[in-house]
C-alpha cells in the first residue's frame, strides 16, 4: 500500500548538534534562480517559509494560497502541501522538530501552540521588517555556529513567534487569547486528532487524553470555534480521507482501512455525507 511521501530534515555532518531537528535557509541560495516546484506531500516536522518578495501559489490541505510579498506560511507536522515557487523570490525557510525546543523552554511552546494552527499570515512593511531583522540573526547564528549559537536561535524563536502573534490576522483564533487556558486545551485537541485521528474517533476518548470531561471539550469547542467536538473530528476524518485520496493511488478499501475502518460501505457513506462525493469521485474531481 502506498503512502504519502513523508519529508525528513535532512541530516548534515556539519550539524552535529541540530542535524535532523532544525535548519534555517535563505531562499535565494534554494532556488539558484530556477523555479521551486514541489509535488504533494507532508513533513515531519514545521515548516515555516516567510517571504520578503514572492510569487507562485501554496496549496495547503487543499486550500490553495497565492504567494506574495511579505507573506508567511507555517505548516505543522503532518499537513500535506505542494507548492510553486517563482525564480526571483526572497526570504527565509526554517525548519524545525517537535522536539527542538525542550520541555523546559515553556515560553517558546506556549507561543508556538498560539501560532500553530495558522497557516497563512500577511503581513505590512513595519512588521515584517521587525521579523525579517530577527530571521537575518537566526540564519547569521546558524552559519557562525559561535559558542551558544543554539540558545540564541531557540531565543530569537521566541521574539518571532511574539512578533507573530502581534500581527496575525486572524481575528477568529486571536480573540480565543482572551482566555489562555482554553486556548491551550483546544490546541492540545487539535494536536491529537493530528495523531490518534485513525485509532480515536469517540469525543470520550479525547477528553480522557486531555484529562477533562466531555462536557469541559463541548464547552471548549463551542465557545472558541462554534462547533462540537464531534464537529472536528469528522473534519479531521474527513481531511485525512481527502490527503490520502489525492496523494496516493490507494484503494478506497486500503484508505478506509488504513482510516479505522472495517466496514468500507459505512466509510464511502460517512465520506459522501460530508463531502456530496463518493472517495472515487472526489479522487477523480480533483486530483
Amino acid at each position: 500500500m502506498e503512502n504519502i511521501p513523508i519529508r525528513h530534515i535532512p541530516e548534515s555532518p556539519k550539524e552535529p548538534n541540530l542535524s535532523g531537528s532544525f535548519s534555517v535557509r535563505d531562499i535565494q541560495d534554494l532556488l539558484l534562480e530556477k523555479d521551486m516546484v514541489q509535488e504533494l506531500h507532508r513533513h515531519d516536522f514545521y515548516y515555516i517559509l516567510v517571504l520578503k518578495k514572492g510569487s507562485g501559489y501554496h496549496e495547503i490541505d487543499f486550500k490553495q494560497y497565492e504567494v506574495r510579498n511579505r507573506t508567511i506560511f507555517l505548516m505543522r507536522p503532518g499537513q500535506v502541501h505542494q507548492l510553486t515557487l517563482k525564480a526571483g523570490s526572497s526570504g527565509y525557510l526554517l525548519q524545525f522538530k517537535t522536539d527542538f525546543f525542550n520541555s523546559q523552554n515553556k515560553l517558546a511552546q506556549e507561543l508556538l501552540r498560539k501560532v500553530s494552527h495558522i497557516n497563512f499570515c500577511s503581513l505590512d512593511n513595519d512588521g515584517f521588517n521587525k521579523l525579517e531583522t530577527i530571521l537575518s540573526y537566526i540564519l547569521k547564528e546558524y552559519n557562525e555556529k559561535q559558542e551558544g549559537y543554539q540558545e540564541v536561535i531557540k531565543s530569537n524563536f521566541s521574539i518571532f513567534f511574539i512578533e507573530l502573534v502581534r500581527h496575525r490576522q486572524n481575528k477568529e483564533i486571536a480573540s480565543k487569547e482572551n482566555n489562555p487556558y482554553l486556548l491551550e486545551q483546544l490546541e492540545k485537541f487539535l494536536e491529537l486528532l493530528e495523531t490518534n485521528i485513525t485509532k480515536s474517533k469517540q469525543v470520550s476518548q479525547y477528553a480522557d487524553m486531555l484529562n477533562i470531561s466531555t462536557y469541559q471539550l463541548n464547552a471548549i469547542t463551542k465557545t472558541s470555534l462554534n462547533k462540537t467536538p464531534s464537529e472536528l473530528i469528522n473534519e479531521h476524518i474527513v481531511l485525512e480521507s481527502k490527503r490520502q485520496l489525492l496523494a496516493t493511488s490507494n484503494q478506497v478499501n486500503q484508505i478506509a482501512d488504513q482510516l479505522g475502518y472495517d466496514d468500507i460501505s459505512y466509510f464511502i457513506r460517512f465520506f459522501k455525507k460530508h463531502t456530496k462525493y463518493s472517495p472515487e469521485a472526489f479522487r477523480h474531481n480533483f486530483k
